[in-house]
C-alpha cells in the first residue's frame, strides 16, 4: 500500500466500505437482469457516455435544516463532508446566485442527520465556487469572483471557521505568481499539505492549475486556452485519487484530464460527460456531475446525454453506475454541479440553478 492509500483509507470508515461492497452487488444485479437489454442498446458514441447505467440509488430532496428566517435553498455549489464522518459542510451562493453585498453566511456545516450546527463566511466572497475538506479538517473555498474589495481568492478556514490562510489578493484577478483569476476548485494533497488551485471560469482570463506549497507559496502553473491533450478549457473542478495524480474536470472540452503534480499530462477520459463536479473517496471510486450535457446552448455541450452523475472507478475509468438528474435533458443546464459523498457512502448533489441540495442514498 502506498503513503497516498494509507493516508487516504485511514480516515474512511469499515460502515464506508461496507457501502462500497453494496453499491457493487446492486451494480452487478442490475447489470444481471438488464444483460439482454443493454446487449440490443445502441452502441455508445465515440465519447463512450452511456444513459443505460444501473441506478442503484434513491433521492431525497433538500436534505439539511436551513438557517433560521430563511425557507428555501440558496444555489448550492459545493458539499464537502469531512474525512472523520463528523461533519458535512455546504457552501451556497446566496439568494440571486450571488453573495455581493448579501448578509447570508455562504458556508453550513452540519452533523450526519442534517441538523446545522454553525454557518460562517458572510462577507467574504462574491461568487463562493469549489470547496474541499484537507486531513486535518480544515475547509477550502474559492471565489471565482470578485469586485474592487474582494474576489478572486481561495480561503482555508479551521473548523470553527476561523481563516488561516487566503492565496490570491483581495478584488485583484490576474495572472502569474501571486494572482488567480476566477478560481473554481482546490484540492490539497493528503501527505504534505501542497494545494492545487484550478482557474478560470467561463470567460476567465487563465486556463490553468497552479501548484502552491502548503504555506502558500507559490511552486509553478501549467495549461494554456485549447483543447489538445495538456490543454485545458474551464477547469471546472479538481479532485486527487490515492496515488496523488490529478483529475482535472476540463469542462469545455467535456473530459477529465489526468496530471501528474508536476504538470505531465498522463490521459484524458471522456465517458463520464461533461464534469462540473469530481468526488473521489478513499477506495478510488470516482463520482462525476455532469450539470449540462443534452440539447446544446453553443457552449459545446454533449447532445442527447442524460444531466446526472455517473460512478465508477478512479483506477481505470470504468463507469459503472448513475445517479439520473431530476430534468436530465432540459435544454438549459439544470444538473448538480457539485458532488460529495459522505462516510457512509451517500452521494450529494449540489444545484445551482434550481437551488437545490440532493441526498442519494443506496436502495
Amino acid at each position: 500500500m502506498t503513503d497516498y492509500t494509507a493516508a487516504r483509507t485511514g480516515a474512511a470508515s469499515v460502515k464506508f466500505m461496507l457501502q462500497r461492497l453494496i453499491l457493487a452487488w446492486a451494480v452487478l444485479g442490475v447489470s444481471q437482469v438488464a444483460v439482454f437489454a443493454q446487449s440490443a442498446a445502441p452502441a455508445p458514441e465515440a465519447h463512450g457516455v452511456r444513459n443505460d447505467l444501473p441506478r442503484p440509488y434513491a433521492t431525497q430532496r433538500d436534505w439539511g435544516e436551513l438557517p433560521a428566517n430563511t425557507s428555501a435553498w440558496a444555489a448550492v455549489t459545493a458539499i464537502e463532508p469531512t474525512l472523520d464522518g463528523e461533519f458535512i459542510y455546504v457552501i451556497h451562493r446566496c439568494f440571486e446566485n450571488s453573495c455581493e453585498g448579501r448578509p447570508e453566511s455562504p458556508i453550513l456545516k452540519f452533523d450526519y442527520e442534517g441538523n446545522l450546527l454553525d454557518s460562517f463566511g458572510e462577507g467574504l466572497f462574491v461568487f463562493p465556487h469549489g470547496a474541499t475538506v484537507d486531513t486535518q479538517g480544515n475547509l477550502w473555498v474559492t471565489d471565482a469572483r470578485g469586485n474592487e474589495e474582494s474576489g478572486h481568492q481561495v480561503f482555508k478556514f479551521s473548523p470553527s471557521g476561523e481563516i488561516l490562510m487566503t492565496l490570491g489578493q483581495p478584488g485583484v484577478g490576474g495572472t502569474g505568481r501571486n494572482l488567480l483569476h476566477s478560481p473554481n476548485d482546490v484540492v490539497i494533497d493528503p501527505i504534505d499539505g501542497d494545494i492545487f488551485v484550478a482557474e478560470s471560469h467561463r470567460g476567465g482570463l487563465n486556463n490553468r492549475i497552479v501548484h502552491f506549497t502548503a504555506d502558500g507559496s507559490y511552486v509553478k502553473e501549467w495549461g494554456s486556452k485549447g483543447a489538445a491533450p495538456g490543454e485545458i478549457s474551464e477547469p471546472h473542478t479538481i479532485a486527487m485519487d490515492s496515488r496523488g495524480r490529478l483529475f482535472v474536470g476540463d469542462r469545455e472540452n467535456n473530459r477529465i484530464q489526468l496530471f501528474t503534480q508536476a504538470g505531465e499530462f498522463i490521459d484524458e477520459w471522456r465517458q463520464f460527460g461533461r464534469p462540473s463536479g469530481i468526488s473521489i473517496t478513499a477506495d478510488d471510486t470516482i463520482y462525476v456531475a455532469d450539470s449540462e450535457s443534452g440539447p446544446d446552448t453553443s457552449a459545446g455541450e454533449l447532445m442527447g446525454i442524460m444531466k446526472g452523475i455517473r460512478i465508477g472507478s478512479a483506477v481505470d475509468g470504468r463507469v459503472s453506475a448513475f445517479i439520473e438528474d431530476m430534468e436530465p435533458l432540459r435544454d438549459d443546464h439544470s444538473g448538480a454541479e457539485g458532488v460529495g459523498v459522505d462516510a457512509n457512502g451517500n452521494v450529494y448533489g449540489a444545484v445551482v440553478r434550481r437551488r437545490m441540495l440532493e441526498r442519494h442514498v443506496l436502495r
